[in-house]
């Protein structure tokens, strides 16, 4: 029997460990029940999943989860919120808590060596200024996760799943497509947060390619990515021309890989891109 958090709880809490939201963790707690019941079930998780949720605040989708999941490993960087965490698990489902494991460490330094168990999943309320870099650093850190859901702000959202073509295509779109399929996953309204956040937010599933789309090192082809999304309304002619060395050796480069020096980055799939790093 799991107890979920709601409003008058998620307040009780934060009035005992003295914590107001801050903007600068990008902090909003989630209160509803109905909310995070609905994240576990979209995440589609097997009992054997060994599941990783960053941010895990006062627990409202960290509780929901533990039902779901063989185990469940919350990495927190606020070291009130993660002493706390162990205890709220034992208070409202004391029958589970002993599948949580909690992780004092900012998500953005997280490598495999610091978690007790090797994560298959990402479930996360991730914090609004910080959600690309985190899943683009867990997905090349942690091999292990294959699939994740993540909520995040709605215009993040739209170009974590964009394709290409679009006017929000960008640089998270294609470095996230580098390691698995994205889609949206539903919208979530504003009022399920405390303090209430001025932007909608949305639901983002992935699944990591069985495959790498190809063996090029990472960094490049990312470098690659950057240089032609710096400049979006240059021709990827005018936009490369650093990243080549010139303009002409840039268009050299693009017609060897088969591709238009007068269109712009936004054009490009991820395996345009792998083809122009490759050459």
């Amino acid at each position: 029997m799991v107890n979920l958090l709601g409003p008058a709880d998620v307040r009780r809490l934060a009035a005992e460990l003295g914590i107001r939201p801050t903007k600068k963790l990008g902090q909003n707690f989630v209160h509803d029940p109905n909310t995070v019941r609905r994240i576990v079930a979209s995440a589609e998780l097997s009992p054997e999943d060994v599941v990783l949720e960053v941010g895990p605040g006062l627990g409202s989708l960290t509780l929901a989860l533990l039902p779901a999941c063989k185990e469940l490993v919350a990495v927190e960087i606020d070291p009130v919120l993660a002493a706390r965490l162990p205890q709220t698990a034992r208070e409202q489902a004391p029958e589970l808590a002993g599948r949580l494991s909690v992780v004092l460490k900012d998500a953005m330094k997280v490598a495999v060596g610091d978690l007790p168990a090797e994560p298959t999943a990402l479930v996360a309320n991730l914090p609004y200024n910080v959600a690309v870099p985190v899943v683009l650093h867990l997905m090349a850190e942690l091999p292990s996760l294959c699939k994740g859901l993540v909520m995040v702000q709605a215009e993040v959202a739209d170009r974590m799943a964009a394709a290409p073509g679009s006017r929000i295509y960008g640089v998270p779109s294609v470095k996230l497509a580098w390691y698995a399929e994205a889609k949206k996953a539903g919208m979530v309204g504003r009022n399920v947060f405390w303090p209430v956040p001025n932007v909608d937010s949305a639901l983002v599933a992935f699944t990591r390619h069985d495959e790498l789309v190809s063996d090029v090192d990472r960094e490049k082809l990312f470098a690659l990515v950057d240089a032609a999304f710096a400049q979006r309304r240059k021709t990827l002619r005018a936009a490369l021309a650093g990243w080549a060395g010139s303009a002409a050796e840039a268009e050299v480069r693009l017609r060897k890989a088969g591709v238009d020096p007068g269109l712009r980055g936004e054009q490009l799939g991820v395996r345009d891109f792998v083809r122009i790093a490759e050459v």
